[in-house]
């Protein structure tokens, strides 16, 4: 669980150095939860780069707010 929390934390923000100095909100993060289970619950273990690689792969079939976070972070 904690894996899937530290999964959708670096989903909202941007992936950059940058990205250390703020996070997503947790409106942001409950928009992707469902889409991280979902399409890329089987990659929690491989880490979180590799998570938000997932989404990028499943952009299509992911929930319109699930996408907007995406967009909204550079994704």
């Amino acid at each position: 669980m904690y894996k899937f929390l530290v999964a959708i934390f670096l989903l909202c923000v941007p992936v950059s150095m940058s990205a250390f100095a703020h996070s997503g909100t947790d409106q942001e993060e409950k928009a992707c939860t469902r889409d991280v289970q979902r399409f890329c619950r089987q990659l929690l273990d491989q880490g979180d780069l590799t998570v938000l690689a997932c989404l990028k792969e499943n952009r299509p079939k992911l929930t319109p707010a699930c996408r907007y976070v995406l967009v909204s972070h550079g994704q």
